[in-house]
């Protein structure tokens, strides 16, 4: 087993740590402190069995850091362990692809717990079955993983051509997915799209 802890705070990585060896000690930990480190070591190890995600860290606050890994390594089961805490978060973070939220003020028995039934392919969140989500973040979740890193690179204000040869396809692809992006998102045009996810963003309630 390998897991990826994702976390800019070292103490924590290292609670992390303790609670993963609790339940496997032979578990190889790999550490990243910001997003971009840890988006580098799910390329050299895609075979991670789970990625702890803090959601503020030098390059990234909020879901944005989520969107990110799930976009580019979508079969990545992705936690998040964060101090957020409100209800509105936890379910942001599982309609986009979440496999967990832990807040960090659990106990190191519940934290122990959380991840084994992670592990164990439940969802595990404090709200118990109270995860349901509003209309704007249900239409979000329907983007592919594909649709969802193109719509990251048009907040980026990248261009078709330039978005294209990130991920190794046409423009005519990219523009065939702009138009479902679009009308899954209930927009109309690139503008539209970021001013949208942007506030999914950005809201915590």
């Amino acid at each position: 087993m390998k897991i990826l802890v994702a976390d800019d705070h070292p103490l924590f990585r290292n609670a992390l740590k303790s609670a993963v060896s609790r339940i496997s000690p032979n578990c190889e930990l790999i550490e990243a402190c910001n997003v971009e480190e840890a988006l580098r070591r799910l390329e050299t190890a895609p075979d991670l069995s789970l990625v702890l995600l803090d959601l503020k860290m030098p390059d990234c606050a909020g879901v944005e850091g989520l969107m990110a890994i799930r976009a580019r390594f979508p079969l990545a089961p992705v936690a998040v362990v964060s101090a957020y805490e409100d209800r509105q978060q936890i379910r942001k973070a599982l309609a986009l692809g979440a496999s967990g939220y832990i807040p960090k003020s659990v106990s190191m028995e519940v934290l122990a717990a959380a991840l084994e039934a992670i592990l164990d392919g439940e969802i595990w969140t404090p709200l118990g079955d109270d995860i349901e989500v509003d209309a704007p973040l249900e239409r979000l979740s329907t983007l592919t993983p594909a649709q969802m890193r193109i719509l990251m690179d048009l907040q980026r204000g990248r261009l078709n051509k330039q978005i294209a040869f990130d991920i190794g396809v046409t423009e005519a692809t990219v523009k065939s997915h702009l138009t479902a992006i679009f009308r899954k998102l209930g927009v109309v045009n690139r503008t539209q799209a970021v001013l949208a996810v942007q506030s999914l963003m950005d809201s915590a309630a």
